[in-house]
């Protein structure tokens, strides 16, 4: 088993978080994982990317090459575009498709989702939609990592323990919270007609 993801959005979605989640329901199931720091602006708004490899056996460089990722997995639809050299041609991009418009001269919406969708196996769900409706707006990026989960290669229950593990501190309702919206994403990817 091997999976090479590329985490992509910007500042304050969450990235840290989706990476951290994965990996450690990774770990769950004795795989091996490598994460490069996350590059980009720390601060909100500016463009993140974050290398996540996970594999049954070990792994000896934690960036992943150009034309090689499982998947890239983001929160905003044009940063997910903004990765696309290192997506393998059979890999799967998943994405939020609300983008977070902060430039001036943000491309075309239409256009960005038309390309997205083009690909041989793509998603792309409104995840802004679904935590607004969970009264959660800042758990779009855990339905993101919902949506993934049936391509992950990662049992949907160490997904679970991940999220126990990560919000852990913050009490009994954001872990519950957090694994509702994981639950979406999954139903969001599952009712999807996916290419």
């Amino acid at each position: 088993m091997k999976k090479d993801i590329i985490l992509a959005g910007v500042g304050g979605q969450g990235i840290l978080s989706v990476a951290a989640v994965i990996g450690l329901a990774a770990i769950e199931e004795n795989l091996f994982v490598k994460q490069a720091e996350v590059h980009g602006m720390s601060q909100r708004g500016g463009a993140v990317l974050s290398h996540l490899r996970i594999s049954d056996h070990e792994i000896y460089s934690d960036l992943i090459p150009y034309g090689k990722a499982d998947m890239i997995l983001s929160v905003e639809p044009m940063e997910a575009l903004r990765y696309m050299p290192f997506l393998f041609s059979e890999g799967w991009l998943i994405t939020n498709s609300v983008p977070y418009i902060n430039i001036p001269d943000y491309p075309d919406i239409d256009n960005l989702l038309r390309e997205i969708r083009a690909l041989p196996h793509s998603l792309a769900i409104d995840a802004d939609a679904a935590a607004r409706e969970l009264k959660a707006p800042k758990s779009s990026n855990i339905i993101i990592v919902g949506a993934a989960s049936p391509y992950l290669d990662i049992s949907y229950n160490s997904l679970e323990k991940g999220i126990k593990k990560i919000f852990g501190k913050k009490g009994k309702d954001v872990i519950d919270l957090n694994l509702r919206a994981l639950s979406i994403g999954r139903e969001l990817a599952l009712s999807e007609t996916v290419s």
